[in-house]
């Protein structure tokens, strides 16, 4: 075997620690993205019902960026020259998904920090844009990536921003948007209790079609033009089967066990798309030599055996507290369009101290 494509084991092992970093980020962040888009599928029952929506994700929200973030930084260090031609190529786009972040953060922070309808309805709209945009960049990055890019001789892409935008990119974003969406459709049927629940329920029956359908055509255009390997077939089968099972699942009103299902689905074509990218990281379509790969991207034996014995110490630390967040926040959150308990008490406190104030 060519000794480019015959990686170490401890190379194998970053490689599979990448994977499972975006796995875990695509799986919890997810559900963000499609609570969040869920804003503008629920918009006309109000800004009550629309903070609802938002207050499920409220207290977990920033914890699974972590994952993203760590995933990031592990592959800036453990493959340098993959996080360096990505960044030559998909400059533009990861900077725009950068900038999104960024905004739908201030959306999280500042939405109710003045008491205005129209101050509110204009953060949900960056809401809804904060949870379309990142699935839909995520996707078509994903597939240019598993599909492969022009490298020149110097390790910069040369493929062009409309190039990026073709036909199995766009698909994979469609894809990332409709899987994300239904997996917060559903996680809304486990935090959200009265008429809001009934009609997420309703929503995920809706979408769990189109994205059974998207989803069969992107994997399998995957593991016939793109997939290094026929094992992936398997992780195919586990998504397929996962998301057929979420239509039962959810008129069954089982929901945990359907948002069970669409978590395996993203676990299984994640899975998928790294495995049938192996032992490739970024495969150039102009000449094959050129591409990168797990052997010839990635940093020292040295500098990855550091970072092991770090990550053995403070992975298990990151899961323990995303566990025990889960479990503290787990109460549903009562769906009214109404204010909070105890918001009475506030407006009168309020009102107090500007009349205290007011007074000449």
């Amino acid at each position: 075997m060519d000794a480019m494509l015959d990686p170490t084991v401890l190379q194998t092992l970053w490689f599979s620690l990448i994977a499972f970093f975006f796995l875990g980020y695509f799986v919890l962040e997810g559900f963000d993205f499609g609570v969040q888009m869920n804003v503008a599928a629920f918009w006309k029952r109000g800004s009550g019902t629309r903070g609802t929506i938002l207050r499920t994700i409220g207290p977990v929200w920033d914890g699974n960026e972590v994952w993203v973030i760590t995933g990031g930084a592990l592959l800036f260090a453990a493959f340098p020259e993959w996080y360096a031609t990505l960044f030559s190529g998909f400059y533009l786009a990861l900077l725009l998904l950068l900038l999104v972040l960024i905004v739908r953060v201030c959306a999280f922070k500042w939405r109710d920090k003045v008491d205005s309808k129209r101050w509110r309805t204009s953060w949900d709209v960056v809401h809804v844009i904060g949870g379309f945009a990142p699935a839909l960049l995520w996707g078509v990055a994903f597939g240019n990536i598993v599909a492969g890019v022009e490298i020149d001789e110097n390790r910069w892409v040369t493929t062009t921003l409309l190039e990026l935008l073709n036909p199995f990119a766009l698909l994979s974003g469609v894809v990332f948007v409709l899987l994300f969406w239904l997996h917060g459709t559903l996680y809304l049927t486990l935090k959200v209790d009265g008429p809001l629940r009934a009609d997420a329920r309703r929503l995920a029956g809706v979408l769990a079609w189109p994205t059974i359908l998207a989803g069969a055509a992107f994997l399998l255009w995957f593991q016939i033009a793109h997939s290094n390997t026929w094992l992936t077939l398997i992780p195919i089968a586990v998504a397929a089967v996962a998301l057929i099972a979420v239509v039962p699942l959810n008129r069954m009103r089982r929901e945990g066990w359907a948002f069970g299902a669409t978590t395996a689905a993203i676990a299984g074509a994640s899975i998928a798309l790294f495995g049938g990218l192996f032992p490739y990281v970024l495969p150039a379509t102009n000449d094959p030599a050129l591409s990168l790969t797990v052997q010839n991207a990635s940093s020292s034996a040295h500098t990855l055996t550091i970072m092991l014995v770090a990550l053995a110490i403070l992975l298990p630390i990151v899961i323990a507290y995303t566990i025990w967040t889960y479990l503290v926040f787990r109460h549903r959150i009562t769906d009214e369009d109404a204010p909070a308990p105890g918001s009475e008490l506030l407006d009168k406190a309020k009102k107090g101290y500007r009349e205290a104030f007011e007074q000449e």
